[in-house]
C-alpha cells in the first residue's frame, strides 16, 4: 500500500505538538547550573600545611602532571646535648590539568590527607598553560572543598579528637588554678612576716637538725 502523501511530515508535526506541552528536561547550561554530587571529580585542593613533601603523589600519578620542588632545612636542637634534625620544605607544587586525567590516585596514596577533590569544574582557559595550577591557586580551591559527611552518632571519639580535647582540658584546668586567688585567711600574719624577714635565710638543702646541731653543742 502506497503511503499517503504528508504522512510522514504530519506524524512529525504530531510529535513536535505533543514535546510543546511537556516540560523541558535539559538545563541550559550556564544560565542553569547542574546539581552535581558534593564528591564529584572536578578540580583538586591542596592543602599546604599537611604536605610533607613525601612525593608519593608525584611518582604514583600515570600522567606525570604533578611538579614539586622542595628544599630541606637544619632545625636546631631544642634540648641542650640534643642533635638538630632536618625537614624538607615546600617550595612548589603544581598540578598541569590539561595532562590530568581524573584517576584520584594521588588523593588516594597521601599519607596525610593534603589532597581533596573539589567538585568545582569551571575553570577552563584560553590558554593552554594557564591549565597549570600552582599551590596559591591550588589553595584556593581547597575554599570550595565540601565538609566530610557527619559521623555516626553511635560511634566512638576518634582518638586524635579524645586525645586533643583532654590536653585542652587539662591546660584549661591549670590556667583557671593559677587564675585562682587564694582562699581567705591563708596569707601569714603580719607578725608572722616580719619574724621571717628578721631571721637569716638557710642554706638550701640544710635541715632543722644540721642547723641546730652547732648551736647546741655550743651551749653546753
Amino acid at each position: 500500500m502506497a503511503p499517503i502523501p504528508g504522512s510522514g511530515l504530519a506524524k512529525g508535526l504530531a510529535v513536535t505538538l505533543r514535546t510543546m506541552t511537556k516540560k523541558p528536561v535539559t538545563d541550559q547550561y550556564p544560565d542553569t547550573q547542574p546539581a552535581l554530587p558534593p564528591r564529584t571529580r572536578g578540580v583538586i585542593g591542596l592543602f599546604e600545611e599537611n604536605c610533607t613533601v613525601c612525593m608519593l603523589c608525584a611518582r604514583e600519578c600515570p600522567d606525570w602532571c604533578i611538579y614539586i620542588d622542595s628544599h630541606k632545612e637544619t632545625i636546631p636542637a631544642t634540648t641542650p646535648g640534643g642533635r638538630e634534625r632536618s625537614r624538607n620544605v615546600l617550595d612548589r607544587f603544581a598540578i598541569d590539568f590539561s595532562l590530568c586525567m581524573y584517576c584520584g590516585i594521588c588523593i588516594e596514596v597521601c599519607p596525610f590527607d593534603a589532597l581533596f577533590w573539589s567538585p568545582e569544574f569551571e575553570y577552563a582557559e584560553t590558554d593552554i598553560r594557564d591549565l597549570t595550577h600552582e599551590r596559591d591557586k591550588l589553595r584556593e580551591w581547597m575554599w570550595t572543598v565540601p565538609a566530610p559527611p557527619a559521623l555516626d552518632p553511635g560511634a566512638e571519639e576518634p582518638k586524635e579528637l579524645a586525645a586533643a580535647r583532654k590536653t585542652a582540658e587539662k591546660l584549661a584546668a591549670a590556667q583557671a588554678a593559677e587564675t585562682v586567688p587564694p582562699p581567705a585567711g591563708t596569707e601569714p600574719h603580719a607578725d608572722e612576716q616580719a619574724r621571717a624577714a628578721e631571721s637569716p635565710a638557710r642554706p638550701a638543702g640544710e635541715s632543722q637538725q644540721q642547723t641546730d646541731r652547732p648551736r647546741q653543742e655550743g651551749g653546753e
